[in-house]
């Protein structure tokens, strides 16, 4: 068991203005697996700071120079900073930010170098851990139980998985749940790429690595994702919107197992799991011949789809909705305000979104942050919220036809979900809306909505 912590797969950004600080940086951590980059001119991709966990070197003398505004810097790239700076400052709020913690002096040594970026590293663990635990599953609907056991089935084999899902419907959850219960490989990294967010002539440089001093500005070697992924999980989402010259550099590294970064002529072995995801349907694709259909034979070898949120129902709906409002608002603040308003919860539940989790969780992040500084459920703020959310929802690429059916096909099986759910409970109303997770109003709401009437089952019956 380690009692240390290793520092790997990490990002610095260096903004060294004057102080010339870039190579002793780079001569400092070159025993790491860290990549060390002049930001001096150059804009740092949230993309990239996304992906992997990033930190940023600045002198002082940059804020000096009056070329800078570091909360502004700060605030846009969302990063820590350590700032390096000859003599102690007045911490004055007007150009400093107030998070002035931590300092290194111009002459620093690798050893003090390398204890702050450990402290930092294990700050950015620390975040992240808690943010993961916060985004736990939840899975109270019948559809959702039976994907977490297809999770349990599959989880500790060691072939590709390919995850089926609208946008929003938690995909990358999903992986990151094939990660944690592989006996092996969720020991390792989970690495998280999004391939319709590569940027063009990058493909090689990012997955394959370099090798030192293989192009200019390459200062120190630099392991690509499908190295940072060995002995792990490699998360490709959005599958479906990688280019066909980059399909097939993707299925040779998957056939060959092993890697070459560019400037070398040595291949490194590999061993992870790969799991990818798409929204779009690849049979299709492959038959459009935008998709190799040798690489998707090779990603499905397990496929899994992910529910909608509408599939997934109220009980889903409204469990998410709370825990993302305990979230928002916080435990304290909540406790002290009356329960969960009836109406807010029946107008939830009855609230189509197209755009499944995330779009809850934004009408979720609009009414928390609205709760948390009124203090209380403001019936007719909260209103204007949801029936904001409902005529600002974004028409999807299709044609209007095509949404048309879509909605029309959402409708018939959430007619299908009340009927079971009434012949379920004998067709008594307050048993079925507490099956439901709904109020007997939104149920006869639904009931007219759908013309279900009582007589119904007789008239099944007598067919």
């Amino acid at each position: 068991m380690r009692t240390n912590p290793k520092i790997e797969e990490l990002d610095i950004y260096v903004w060294e203005g004057k102080a010339d600080i870039v190579d002793r940086v780079a001569r400092c951590m070159a025993s790491f697996d860290v990549e060390v980059i002049r930001a001096d001119d150059i804009a740092i991709s949230p993309e990239r700071t996304a992906l992997r966990p990033s930190l940023a070197i600045i002198s002082v003398s940059v804020i000096d120079s009056g070329a800078l505004l570091m909360r502004d810097w700060q605030a846009a790239h969302g990063i820590p900073v350590v700032w390096v700076g000859a003599a102690p400052r007045d911490h004055d709020p007007a150009t400093y930010p107030s998070d002035y913690s931590h300092i290194l002096p111009l002459d620093f040594t690798c050893a003090e170098l390398r204890g702050m970026v450990m402290k930092l590293v294990l700050q950015l663990r620390a975040h992240s851990a808690k943010t993961h635990e916060s985004d736990a599953m939840i899975a109270n609907s019948e559809c959702m139980q039976a994907l977490l056991h297809e999770v349990d089935t599959f989880a500790d084999c060691d072939t590709s998985v390919l995850v089926h899902g609208e946008t929003g419907v938690g995909k990358e959850r999903i992986a990151q749940l094939l990660h944690e219960k592989h006996t092996r490989y969720g020991q390792g990294p989970f690495v998280a790429v999004n391939c319709g967010a590569i940027p063009d002539g990058l493909f090689e440089s990012l997955f394959f690595g370099h090798s030192k001093g293989s192009f200019t500005g390459a200062v120190v070697a630099h392991k690509g994702y499908f190295e940072q992924s060995d002995g792990g999980t490699l998360f490709l989402d959005e599958i479906g919107d990688l280019p066909l010259y980059q399909q097939v550099k993707l299925l040779r590294v998957l056939e060959d197992s092993a890697v070459t970064r560019i400037g070398s002529a040595t291949p490194v072995k590999l061993d992870f799991r790969l799991v990818a995801a798409t929204n779009k349907h690849l049979p299709q694709l492959v038959k459009d011949g935008t998709f190799r259909a040798d690489l998707y034979y090779r990603l499905a070898v397990i496929e899994l789809k992910i529910p909608s949120l509408e599939e997934r129902g109220a009980v889903d709906k409204i469990a998410i909705f709370k825990a993302f409002i305990a979230q928002i608002v916080g435990s304290e603040r909540l406790s002290a305000l009356p329960d969960l308003p009836y109406w807010l919860a029946d107008a939830v539940a009855d609230t189509y979104f197209p755009g499944n989790v995330r779009e809850l969780r934004n009408l979720a992040e609009r009414i928390g942050v609205t709760v948390r500084q009124i203090g209380a459920w403001d019936a007719a703020r909260l209103q204007r919220l949801l029936a904001l959310a409902r005529t600002s929802q974004p028409v999807p690429a299709e044609s209007a036809a095509e949404v048309l059916v879509d909605r029309s096909k959402w409708d018939m099986a959430e007619r299908n979900r009340v009927l079971a759910a009434l012949d379920a409970n004998g067709w008594r109303r307050q048993d079925t809306a507490l099956y439901l997770g709904i109020s007997r109003k939104v149920l006869w709401e639904k009931m007219r909505k759908y013309q279900i009437f009582d007589e119904e089952p007789e008239t099944r019956e007598s067919e």
